[in-house]
Formats: C-alpha cells, structure tokens, sequence
C-alpha cells in the first residue's frame, strides 16, 4: 500500500528532540523523505502494523502528532510538486 506519513513532534525540550530524531530515523527506515516531516513510504499490512508500534512506543502523545494517509494503488505515480519539492536527503548526507 502507499502512505503518505507526516509528523510533528514537540522539541522545546531535549527529551523531544531525541524523539524527534527516532521518528525520523524510524520513518527513514521505511521510506523516502519528501519534505522535511514528511515520507512517502510503500508497505505491507505487516510492516505498517511494525512502524506504527514502533512509533507509538516514541512518541509523546500529549505532544506530537503523526499523520497517515493510504493512497490509492499506485498513488506516488501521480504527484505533481511545484517550487523546490524534491526528495530530501538523509541528515548525514547534507553538505555543509
């Protein structure tokens, strides 16, 4: 199935920033990162079931917010993107 995923995680403190991080890296791990929060990922029942316990077991849910969204088969084909939407690189491989 494809997904859209987006999340918003509270980091005014050091504690949300870490998780920050493993939701990111969690996301990493299943899909393709298109906007800073945001990841296209292609799953199974199964995998989707493991991401979501996954983060469930990160996040603080009195402060973040994740978001998925199943699109139809075959939905990525179909995306259209103005201005500088292109595929975001991981972290480690930004040049600074």
């Amino acid at each position: 199935m494809d997904l859209l995923l987006t999340y918003d995680v509270d980091t005014t403190t050091p504690e949300g920033r870490r998780r920050l991080r493993k939701v990111a890296k969690l996301c990493e791990g299943h899909g393709l990162r298109v906007q800073k929060s945001v990841f296209e990922i292609v799953a199974t029942d199964i995998d989707l079931l493991h991401l979501l316990d996954d983060i469930g077991k990160t996040i603080d849910t009195d402060t973040d917010s994740i978001r998925i969204y199943r699109l139809p088969h075959n939905g990525f084909n179909d995306v259209r993107t103005l201005g500088t939407a292109r595929i975001q690189p991981h972290r480690e491989d930004l040049v600074l």
